[in-house]
C-alpha cells in the first residue's frame, strides 16, 4: 500500500515535471510558427506590388496595356480611333500633352505617336508615367512595343522632349465578344514625379542603344 502510494506519488511528480517540459516546448513551437507566419506575411507584402502588376499585365486588368516584344504582322481592314490624354500629378513641374489628340490606325497596324513634355522650373526633375486605356476591355489588345513610360524620365531645367509610343491593337480583339465592338480606345498617362533620393540612385549612364527612340529634345 505504501509502496503503490509513493509509485503513484513518484508517477505525479514525474508526469509533472514531463507535462511542465511539454507545454515549454509547445510554447517555443507556438512562438516559432507565429515568427515563420509573421515574416511570410512580410515577404507577400513586398512582393504584393510587383504580383498584382504582373496579374494587370497579363489579363489587361483595370485597362493596363501589353508589351509587345515585336510589331505586328497581321494588319486589317477595320479602322479604330487612337484618343490621346495626357496628366501631371501635383508636385510635378512640368507641362504635359500629346502631340495630336486622336490617330485613325487600322487594327494591327503598327502605329507612332508623340507626347510633349517641358520642364518649366529651375531644377532638374525625373518623372514616371502610370499608363492605362480606356474602355479597361481592350487593355488586353493594346500593345505597346517602345514607350517613354518603360523608363524614368529626367528633364533639366527648361528643357523640352518630344517622347514617342510605338502600338498597335492585336487584332485578337474581333474575336472578343465584348470588346469586338470597340471603334475608340483611349490611351491615357499621368506623370508623377519621382523622390529625389531615388532619382539620384538609379541615375546612370544610358547606352545608345536604350536611348528614347525618335525622341527630339531642346533646352530653354
Amino acid at each position: 500500500m505504501i509502496g503503490q502510494g509513493w509509485c503513484e506519488k513518484g508517477l505525479f511528480v514525474v508526469t509533472g515535471s514531463v507535462e511542465k517540459v511539454g507545454g515549454g516546448a509547445r510554447h517555443a513551437r507556438i512562438a516559432l510558427i507565429c515568427a515563420a507566419a509573421a515574416l511570410g506575411m512580410l515577404g507577400m507584402a513586398y512582393a504584393a506590388v510587383p504580383l498584382y502588376t504582373l496579374f494587370c499585365q497579363v489579363t489587361g486588368y483595370g485597362g493596363t496595356t501589353q508589351r509587345a516584344q515585336k510589331p505586328s504582322d497581321t494588319v486589317l481592314d477595320r479602322v479604330v480611333t487612337i484618343r490621346f490624354d495626357a496628366n501631371v500629378a501635383p508636385g510635378l513641374g512640368w507641362t504635359f500633352h500629346p502631340v495630336q489628340q486622336t490617330k485613325d490606325v487600322k487594327i494591327g497596324e503598327n502605329a507612332l505617336a508623340f507626347y510633349h513634355a517641358e520642364n518649366t522650373t529651375d531644377r532638374p526633375i525625373t518623372g514616371t508615367a502610370t499608363f492605362n486605356v480606356t474602355p479597361e476591355i481592350a487593355g488586353s489588345y493594346f500593345n505597346k512595343i517602345q514607350c517613354f513610360c518603360f523608363t524614368e524620365q529626367r528633364l533639366e531645367p527648361g528643357e523640352s522632349v518630344d517622347m514617342p509610343v510605338s502600338f498597335f491593337v492585336d487584332p485578337a480583339i474581333l474575336e472578343d465578344e465584348t470588346a469586338s465592338h470597340l471603334t475608340q480606345i483611349t490611351l491615357s498617362y499621368t506623370f508623377y514625379p519621382v523622390e529625389e533620393s531615388k532619382a539620384a540612385a538609379v541615375s546612370q549612364p544610358v547606352s545608345p542603344a536604350a536611348e528614347r527612340p525618335s525622341a527630339g529634345r531642346k533646352g530653354s
